[in-house]
């Protein structure tokens, strides 16, 4: 297990505040929040909303940064120049720190979404405006990334993530949605998906925009538990 916070523990995290999914319920389930910052999706109705139940529950928030495209859900790449992003990173992180502080809590981390969180794994300019717009924030991505890479070389802190819900391909890249086999929807495939993947990663994502991502994030934290993982966070004043 490569989880900072013990050698039997796994975090488990969820995409909150996109407008999709039942957010109270799902909080109620995972260990760490990536909170839509209002790029992609979210408000500000939203964000709090997500904040409070959180702090109530014990979730950590992370900053769900993502592409300015509402219409295609940040899943399209864009060819944004590094001081725009830069400073479109730092508008969501701000935002949702403000929100966070006002209902109690901090953001302790930062996830980019959709098409960002896969061009930031190859494309040195975006990670680094990435980097260079979210402060001192430790990030989360998947093994091999550039960006956890590069925030290792800068001294920040990063987690490794594995998707149980999502096939990979031969280069352990996320497969694109239109391919088959890119989603796995059976709950018990993930969820057995989700303890293999537990072995080599910090924290399990479980789509929350996927259809019954409430009960499929209840059968992966059953699974994860009933192989002897503690479910907690894997994010820390030191992460």
């Amino acid at each position: 297990m490569r989880n900072a916070e013990g050698p039997d523990a796994v975090d488990l995290n969820a995409d909150l505040g996109e407008e999709i999914t039942d957010d109270e319920s799902l909080l109620a389930v995972v260990t760490s929040a990536n909170v839509a910052c209002g790029f992609h999706a979210g408000t500000v109705d939203t964000m709090r909303a997500v904040c409070a139940v959180a702090v109530g529950r014990g979730v950590t928030l992370g900053a769900q940064v993502s592409y300015a495209d509402r219409e295609r859900f940040g899943r399209v790449e864009l060819d944004v120049a590094a001081d725009v992003l830069r400073e479109q990173v730092a508008e969501q992180v701000g935002v949702l720190s403000a929100i966070a502080s006002a209902e109690g809590a901090e953001v302790a981390y930062l996830k980019p979404h959709g098409a960002l969180y896969h061009r930031v794994a190859r494309d040195e300019e975006q990670a680094a405006a990435v980097l260079d717009g979210s402060g001192g924030l430790p990030v989360l991505g998947m093994p091999g990334s550039l960006l956890l890479s590069m925030a290792r070389a800068r001294g920040r802190g990063w987690r490794l993530e594995g998707f149980p819900d999502r096939g990979y391909g031969a280069d352990g890249r996320l497969l694109p949605r239109d391919r088959p086999g890119a989603l796995v929807t059976d709950p018990e495939r993930v969820a057995s998906r989700g303890v293999e993947l537990a072995a080599s990663v910090h924290s399990v994502c479980v789509h929350g925009d996927s259809p019954g991502a409430v009960r499929t994030a209840v059968v992966v934290r059953r699974a994860l538990e009933a192989a002897g993982l503690s479910v907690e966070t894997c994010w820390s004043s030191t992460a």
